[in-house]
């Protein structure tokens, strides 16, 4: 029988939801009949490291945001030699800076929205670029810190005021339109969603809030934008050099039919919770959550 730790928790904003994930994801593995070791992780890295003994086979790596999908613990599990889920330390660590990933993008051809990097403090004297814009911290995940400023709006000096992001952030220009988000699982991609958040936007209340967001699977569009949506997703993928799964968000400005589509990011390990976005493009392909998990067990590999 297969071992298999499944690290969860951590010490990012996005604690919670890694929770989230890893209880699913513990539940599937029991279920498909592996033996499962929860490890719920916190700051004391030691303490990891001593529960990863006797080794398992793999790591099943259900962390979310800084030092989980970042590259940080994937260097830590390939020093111990332990096979783990999701992406390498390399296209953790771009696909998590937001302004790497964008510049790896945009050398690949794929399309992404106009923008620059701004010191901070500069938001409180004047707009970094023409209204309306979106300002994201350069390294978190799940919407967490993300700002959109229209017109009239007055909030940069009070959002400058109480960033704890880092003394930097990315200021892209705002695309209206519609939220599409497709996953790709190896090298296929599973399909398109439409997300239609009941918030002001995709935030993160609506991401992972029971009500909060409604889904269309597959999302209605044009086949041809469909495709297009696929093949962008897998580009993404490979331009970082992901392996197993992972989640591209896009904008579609649909009155600019195939030149309004955007490639906002890519998630290395995308949530797996109740409410997430990968488990339902899964199930509308066939594969039921513990086909999911599996899967992703069976990759389970060290960075080349």
């Amino acid at each position: 029988m297969t071992r298999v730790a499944v690290l969860y928790g951590g010490i990012s904003a996005e604690r919670e939801v890694s929770l989230a994930t890893g209880r699913q994801v513990i539940a599937a593995l029991r279920q498909a009949g592996y033996a499962v070791t929860p490890v719920v992780v916190g700051h004391d890295l030691a303490a990891v490291i001593a529960a990863l003994e006797p080794r398992p086979d793999a790591v099943f790596n259900a962390l979310h945001g800084r030092f989980g999908e970042d590259g940080a613990i994937q260097g830590v599990l390939d020093w111990l030699g332990i096979p783990y889920t999701h992406s390498g330390v390399r296209a953790s660590a771009l696909a998590m800076d937001k302004v790497a990933a964008k510049a790896i993008f945009a050398a690949a051809g794929l399309p992404v929205a106009g923008g620059r990097v701004v010191d901070v403090a500069s938001l409180e004297h004047a707009d970094p670029i023409p209204l309306p814009y979106v300002v994201k911290p350069v390294n978190e995940g799940s919407s967490v810190g993300v700002e959109i400023f229209r017109t009239g709006d007055n909030r940069r000096a009070t959002v400058a005021a109480g960033w704890s992001f880092g003394p930097i952030a990315l200021v892209e220009e705002y695309i209206p339109g519609r939220e599409l988000s497709v996953a790709v699982m190896g090298e296929r991609a599973l399909g398109v969603v439409e997300i239609t958040p009941k918030t002001a936007f995709y935030d993160y209340e609506a991401k992972y809030s029971p009500g909060m967001s409604s889904h269309a699977i597959p999302a209605p569009l044009p086949e041809a934008l469909t495709a297009l949506c696929l093949e962008t997703a897998q580009a993404a993928h490979r331009a970082l050099g992901c392996r197993g799964v992972t989640r591209a968000d896009l904008r579609l400005d649909d009155r600019r039919g195939a030149a309004g589509l955007f490639l906002l990011e890519v998630n290395t390990q995308p949530g797996l919770t109740p409410t997430s976005l990968v488990p339902e493009l899964a199930a509308h392909a066939g594969i039921s959550f513990t086909e999911l998990v599996c899967w992703m067990v069976e990759q389970a590999t060290l960075d080349p």
